[in-house]
């Protein structure tokens, strides 16, 4: 790879619960987090600015990520209890969000999608997101680390 600039953001405060029906232990049973993400950003120029990515163009992931993250529940899509998720929804005793899969890696994947997609859209290939920390806590985390293959890097 040619040399590159890069820059990281993190994104945090976002309480929400989920849970992992298919795990044999406690993690089955419904808990939370206040999830913290971490996105490094690599660019092959600067833009007019002198920046890798300007922070301040970055509200659309943020609303993106409080809308999906903030006070929210994550149920699988092949969880099990999936009608009763909907009906509790429905009756306002939680805020579902669907997903293929709850755990921190695939949320790292998916910030990591959110992330390219925004800027493929906007800098059309002159700066990407390649690596995503989803952080559960002060001890746990799990990383999404790609270049797409767009970038023009």
């Amino acid at each position: 790879m040619s040399a590159a600039y890069t820059c990281s953001k993190q994104f945090s405060g976002y309480p929400c619960t989920h849970r992992q029906w298919r795990h044999s232990g406690h993690c089955r049973f419904v808990h939370g987090y206040s999830r913290s993400f971490t996105c490094w950003f690599r660019a092959t120029a600067l833009d007019a600015n002198g920046f890798v990515v300007d922070f301040s163009s970055l509200k659309e992931l943020e609303a993106r990520l409080s809308h999906h993250f903030d006070h929210t529940f994550l149920a699988n899509a092949d969880d099990p209890l999936l009608p009763t998720w909907r009906q509790l929804h429905e009756q306002g005793a939680l805020d579902l969000r669907v997903m293929d899969n709850v755990g921190m890696e695939a949320s790292a994947q998916l910030v990591w999608e959110w992330a390219n997609e925004l800027l493929l859209n906007r800098d059309g290939g002159r700066s990407c997101c390649w690596k995503v920390e989803a952080r559960e806590n002060d001890k746990n985390a799990a990383y999404y680390e790609a270049t797409p293959n767009w970038f023009e890097g």
